[in-house]
């Protein structure tokens, strides 16, 4: 009996993991269903390879801006109610995004699309974080990860037959509208969804302790782990809450104006992003094209390289609470740094064909393969694993506020590489994945040194990882 009451409370965990982890998909959409759109929208509005980049950037900023407020508006509304504030802004900005008129239209619902979905990237992390048991949390902080990849594979094959269909991205499709501006719309589907399956999830237990809500952060826990373990449940998270209160949730610190954790947590993001890991989901059918793809068969490409990112997430999922953080972050490292090396000599051997840089001979197999393994690295180690860590390093009085930082960190990192990136490629593609390379061997060397181990750590006993983390991260691999 006591076997079955557990197993029926770990699937309602793990419902309410997936459900919460809904926002990452929204994430995953939304950024990715660009891909398709690149050389239509440049058509369209008649822009210049710098232009298109900010156009195609600018949800980022407005993402940073929504992670930076997501954290502070988690801890002062609760995480079901910034969700919701999350889904409709998401929601209203798709449609906006489809049917906008001039750049300035299309920029500016772009924006209120970031905002939505930098709420999104930080809300869920932190909520799974703290309804997930410790011997499970590294997987169902994963499904994070799991639900951006299943986004990112549900816009790019969304992309694809709408192109299909269309005969092309640029041509009209439905209602007169060219098949571009479906892609956008086609975005309110999820984000429906979202808003629904938020209204159906209860408040985090941390959150109702931090706010004198003991009775019914009781209730909840009630419903997700053993009657046995609720008092102890609640004796961990008021302990952590008595650890932060000297710091009164405050972010500051002597290490350049911050808390080392933070900037430990806005390290990670940043070179999560660095290593150039969007250039394949934002740009990689016009890159694929460029070199002498079909747009059909560059968007195929697109796909089938989504799908890769799926069932290497899953392993990653398999293998986090196994493994561990560190070692999965030092092996991702490396492979990402072999691959990006072998596309950038593969991009040196390019040719100008019809003013078009085209790989001669087995030299587009080798970038197509390369970049396939550099997704599989990514996929199995630095994908996954960030979102988990930045839901486990934080203490409790500044978590919510702290992933906020972090997030915006990476979005703002994210709109760096991806603005960058035609003009960098314009330049050299092959100076361009030397510099994602160095980023990635830097990223192998900053786990090395300053990321702690929290496997097997309860949530709240990882508040006490937070401090010094140069010399203890090596004690604890």
């Amino acid at each position: 009996m006591a076997r079955t009451v557990t197993s029926v409370l770990n699937a309602k965990v793990i419902g309410l993991a997936i459900a919460g982890a809904v926002g990452g998909f929204l994430f995953g959409f939304d950024s990715s269903v660009v891909n398709g759109a690149v050389n239509a929208i440049e058509a369209d509005f008649a822009l210049s390879p710098e232009v298109t980049g900010i156009a195609i950037a600018s949800a980022l900023l407005g993402c940073a801006v929504g992670a930076a407020l997501a954290g502070r508006l988690a801890d002062w509304r609760g995480r079901i109610p910034v969700m919701l504030l999350g889904a409709v802004l998401f929601l209203v900005s798709s449609i906006g995004t489809g049917l906008a008129t001039e750049l300035w239209d299309f920029i500016l619902w772009r924006l209120l699309s970031g905002l939505g979905i930098g709420i999104a990237s930080v809300v869920a992390p932190a909520y799974i974080a703290e309804i997930s048991p410790t011997a499970v949390r590294g997987r169902l902080a994963s499904l994070q990860q799991l639900a951006i990849v299943l986004g990112i594979f549900a816009a790019l094959l969304s992309d694809a037959l709408f192109a299909n269909a269309a005969g092309g991205a640029g041509e009209h499709f439905w209602l007169g509208l060219e098949a571009w501006r479906w892609m956008f719309i086609a975005c309110a589907v999820p984000s429906v969804i979202y808003g629904i399956l938020a209204l159906t999830l209860p408040e985090s237990p941390r959150y109702l302790v931090s706010k004198g809500k003991e009775d019914r952060a009781r209730a909840v826990l009630a419903t997700i782990v053993p009657e046995q373990m609720i008092d102890s449940s609640i004796s961990d998270v008021h302990a952590s809450i008595a650890r932060d209160a000297a710091s009164k949730g405050s972010l500051r610190g002597r290490l350049l104006g911050l808390r080392p954790i933070v900037w430990t947590g806005i390290l990670l993001s940043v070179f999560q992003q660095f290593v150039g890991i969007n250039v394949i989901f934002y740009y990689s059918s016009t890159l694929w094209q460029a070199v002498g793809f079909t747009e059909s068969d560059s968007l195929t490409i697109s796909v089938l390289t989504s799908v890769t990112n799926i069932v290497v997430t899953i392993v990653a999922i398999l293998l986090v609470d196994k493994v561990g953080r560190r070692r999965m972050l030092m092996t991702g490292s490396i492979g990402m740094v072999v691959s990006l090396a072998l596309m950038a000599i593969a991009f040196s051997e390019a040719v100008i064909v019809d003013g078009r840089p085209s790989l001669p001979g087995a030299w587009g197999m080798v970038a197509l393969i390369a970049a396939n393994v550099f997704v599989v690295a990514f996929g199995v180690s630095w994908g996954p694993l960030v979102w988990v860590l930045l839901g486990e390093i934080f203490p409790t009085s500044i978590r919510g506020k702290a992933l906020g930082v972090a997030a915006a960190a990476q979005w703002i990192a994210n709109f760096l590489v991806t603005v960058s990136f035609p003009a960098f490629a314009a330049f050299s593609l092959t100076f361009t994945y030397e510099l994602y390379a160095v980023f990635a061997l830097l990223s192998f060397v900053f786990v090395l040194f300053r990321v702690p181990e929290t496997k097997g750590v309860s949530i709240d006993e990882a508040d006490t990882l937070a401090l010094p983390v140069i010399g203890r991260a090596r004690q604890q691999s």
